[in-house]
């Protein structure tokens, strides 16, 4: 292996927060949104419960990726729930080192099926 290859595969990038399924799913979500979306609305694209939801909405706005806005609406709660602009820029920063990934694999099972060299030399 070279110098300059220690590491080339750790993908640090790849947020454990965000790594979890239904948080990968709703973040996707309300990167689409802009304005945000109701909790209901959420709930149902990422086909989660509401106490999963709200588990996985609490650790994001823990950490300061989404918003959590509750109101009235005719005379009825309603939560609308946003990604903030530091969760779209660790969100979009997690996004490209996932791109990394598949482009990493991608390029390892192009060469497998040619039998060309390896990505690096062991």
């Amino acid at each position: 292996m070279k110098q300059n290859e220690k590491g080339r595969f750790a993908y640090d990038g790849l947020d454990r927060l965000m790594h979890e399924k239904a948080r990968l799913g709703i973040l996707t979500s309300l990167l689409t949104q802009r304005n945000g979306l109701t909790f209901v609305d959420l709930k149902n694209l990422c086909n989660l419960t509401d106490g999963n939801l709200s588990r996985h909405l609490k650790s994001l706005e823990e950490e300061g990726l989404v918003d959590i806005q509750k109101s009235f609406t005719n005379n009825r709660p309603q939560t609308l729930c946003l990604l903030t602009e530091g969760g779209r820029k660790r969100f979009i920063a997690y996004l490209q080192e996932l791109e990394r990934v598949v482009q990493d694999a991608s390029i390892a099972e192009k060469r497998s099926k040619k039998n060309t060299k390896p990505i690096f030399n062991a």
